[in-house]
C-alpha cells in the first residue's frame, strides 16, 4: 500500500514537472511561451537581415582594392582594408563643404517647418476660427498636388527676384510650412494637441494667460514628442531630398551631398563612355553612399529611443 502511493506521488510530481516544462515552452497563453518568442525573434531577425544587407554590402565593398572586387572568392570579408575609395569620395564630393551645406539647409528647414507647422496645428485643434474646417480641408489638398506642378512658377519667381543658387527658395516656403511636408507636420501636431485636456487651457485662462502664452508657455512644453518627430522627419526629408536641389542649386559648384552622388555617378558614365569602366567604380558609388548616409544613421542612434516614444504619443501607429 505504501509503494502504491509512493508511486502514485512520483507520478503526480513528474506530471506536474511536465506540465512546467511544457507551460516553459509553449505557455499558458499563446505569446508567452519559448516557442512564441523563439518564432518572434527569427521574424526579426529575418526582417533585420533583409535591411541592412545593403548597408553591409555596401560597407564590405568601399574597403576593397582592385584584387579583392576581381577576385570572386572575395564576398565579404577583404584580404586588406582599402581606404583609397573614400578618400577619392570624399575629394570629389568637396565632402567638407557639401556637409556643411546639407547641415544648413536641413537644420533651416526641420527649425522653420517645427514651429510653423505647431502653431498651424495649434490653430486647426484648439482654436475657434472662421472657416476652419474648409480650411482644413484645403490643406488637405495639398496631398493631393504633387510638387512638380508647382516648381515652374516657383523657379520663374526665384528667377526674378535673383534668388537661383541660394537656399532660400527652399528655405523660405519652410517658414511658411507650404507643401506635402507641411500638411504633415500640421496633422501630427493637430493630432497630439487634440488629445490634451482642455482643463489645462482653462486654469492658465484662469490666470489671465493669452492664446500666445498657453501656446508657447503650457502646449509647446508638452509637445515635445511631436517636436521631435516633426523636427527628425523633416531633417531627413530635407537631407535626402534631391529635387528641389536639382532646381533651384544646379548652377553651383559645391552642392549638397544629395546632388554630390549624382554628380560622381554622372563623371563615372563619362569616365567609362570615355575609357571604358573601372573596376573602382562600384566601390566609389558604395563610399559615396556611406558618407552620405552616415550623419542620419548617428543622429538616429542618438535619438532612437525618443522618436520611438514620439511616434507612438502622436499616433502615427494608429
Amino acid at each position: 500500500m505504501f509503494r502504491i502511493k509512493l508511486k502514485e506521488e512520483q507520478t503526480a510530481n513528474m506530471l506536474h514537472l511536465l506540465s512546467k516544462v511544457r507551460y516553459a515552452i509553449i505557455g499558458r497563453e499563446a505569446d508567452k511561451g519559448l516557442l512564441f518568442k523563439l518564432f518572434i525573434y527569427l521574424i526579426l531577425l529575418d526582417t533585420a537581415y533583409i535591411y541592412l544587407k545593403p548597408i553591409l554590402h555596401m560597407m564590405a565593398t568601399m574597403v576593397k582594392n582592385a584584387d579583392d572586387l576581381l577576385d570572386p572568392a572575395v564576398n565579404w570579408f577583404p584580404r586588406t582594408i582599402y581606404l583609397g575609395n573614400l578618400q577619392e569620395a570624399w575629394s570629389w564630393m568637396k565632402y567638407p563643404k557639401a556637409l556643411g551645406i546639407s547641415l544648413g539647409l536641413s537644420l533651416s528647414v526641420a527649425i522653420l517647418q517645427t514651429l510653423s507647422c505647431a502653431v498651424t496645428g495649434y490653430a486647426f485643434a484648439r482654436l475657434k476660427i472662421p472657416f476652419k474646417r474648409v480650411l482644413f480641408f484645403f490643406l488637405m489638398l495639398t496631398f493631393i498636388v504633387p510638387m512638380q506642378v508647382t516648381i515652374l512658377p516657383n523657379i520663374i519667381y526665384a528667377r526674378q527676384l535673383g534668388l537661383l543658387n541660394t537656399i532660400y527658395p527652399i528655405i523660405v516656403p519652410a517658414f511658411f510650412g507650404l507643401g506635402l511636408k507641411g500638411a504633415l507636420f500640421v496633422i501630427i501636431y493637430r493630432q497630439f494637441f487634440s488629445t490634451q485636456p482642455k482643463e489645462l487651457e482653462e486654469a492658465a485662462r484662469i490666470d489671465g494667460a493669452g492664446v500666445f502664452k498657453i501656446f508657447y508657455k503650457v502646449m509647446m512644453p508638452l509637445a515635445k514628442p511631436a517636436i521631435l518627430v516633426v523636427f527628425l522627419f523633416s531633417f531627413i526629408w530635407t537631407w535626402n531630398d534631391f529635387y528641389l536641389p536639382s532646381m533651384y542649386l544646379s548652377d553651383i559648384e559645391t552642392a549638397p551631398l544629395s546632388l554630390g552622388i549624382e554628380k560622381i555617378a554622372s563623371a563615372l558614365r563619362q569616365q567609362a563612355e570615355a575609357y571604358g569602366p573601372s573596376v573602382t567604380d562600384e566601390a566609389i558609388r558604395m563610399s559615396t553612399t556611406f558618407l552620405m548616409i552616415i550623419p542620419p544613421l548617428l543622429l538616429y542612434t542618438f535619438t532612437q529611443r525618443w522618436f520611438v516614444e514620439g511616434v507612438e504619443r502622436t499616433g502615427l501607429v494608429e
